[in-house]
């Protein structure tokens, strides 16, 4: 709430949104439905790791230093903060369900377990929270006294994904020893799925600050919610836990690439 108040709802911000939203409930429609790609990324953990993105603890921090380094300017925040948007939309209404051993089995969705799902969303939240405010004629008040809280939040969720990731490589297992589906699933979270963003920012005619500002969200290490969510429901946790890992130390280099490459070619 703090961050769409701050950023302002905008058009790019609507964009963005929808994009990341619709983008990665494309991306999962297609591949359970083709046997290739099922093939490739057999289980749910997997696509969510390498789909849902840690745009909330990673990826607007990393905006806000490059907006204030003068990289990209002040108006970008918006397609970042919708871009998070989406991302969290998607994540915490379908990740559940996916991750539940019913619906996994019969792969249909109770429409009011999708209502709670839905009304429960921290974007879902974030957004009631946003329209009140708006409709009150507050939102610059609201907006004011949120830019402190949402900062700690935000710095303070970074130091969790920190101490996550120390916990991940304390684990007796041997995180670092990866079979082909998770480096499928790096892969595909990490330089796939920003290339599709990338053709899609094309195909919309964004110009080359707000698609680098998009790209590179789209190409943020898998989000902590993945390990949230596996945990809950007892599914691939490890999994999760090594994609997370694996991403987030990789995509220390594939971000600053990512954004060269929309520099050069777009």
């Amino acid at each position: 709430m703090g961050l769409i108040l701050n950023a302002g709802i905008s058009l790019y911000l609507i964009k963005a949104a929808t994009i990341a939203f619709i983008s990665i409930g494309f991306l999962i429609f297609l591949i359970n439905y083709s046997p290739f790609l099922k093939k490739i990324f057999p289980d749910y953990t997997l696509q969510l790791g390498g789909l849902i993105g840690n745009t909330s603890f990673l990826g607007i921090p990393i905006a806000n230093a490059l907006i204030e380094a003068k990289f990209l300017p002040d108006d970008v925040i918006n397609l970042s903060v919708g871009f998070d948007l989406g991302t969290t939309l998607f994540a915490w209404i379908f990740g559940p369900f996916f991750l539940q051993e019913k619906v996994r089995q019969i792969k249909l969705l109770n429409i009011k377990k999708f209502s709670i799902a839905l009304i429960s969303s921290p974007a879902s939240k974030g957004i009631i929270g946003v329209l009140i405010a708006y409709s009150l004629g507050l939102e610059e008040e609201f907006g004011n006294w949120l830019s402190l809280p949402t900062t700690i939040v935000i710095n303070l969720a970074i130091l969790v994904v920190g101490t996550r990731l120390g916990i991940i490589t304390n684990n007796k297992n041997k995180i670092n020893e990866l079979n082909k589906p998770f480096k499928y699933s790096i892969l595909l979270k990490l330089l796939i799925f920003p290339s599709i963003i990338f053709f899609v920012c094309k195909t919309l005619n964004f110009g080359l600050d707000q698609a680098t500002a998009t790209v590179i969200q789209s190409g943020t290490p898998s989000a902590i919610s993945t390990i949230l969510m596996a945990e809950a429901y007892k599914y691939n946790q490890q999994t999760a836990a090594q994609i997370v890992f694996s991403t987030t130390l990789i995509s220390f280099i594939t971000i600053p690439f990512l954004a060269l490459l929309v520099n050069l070619f777009y």
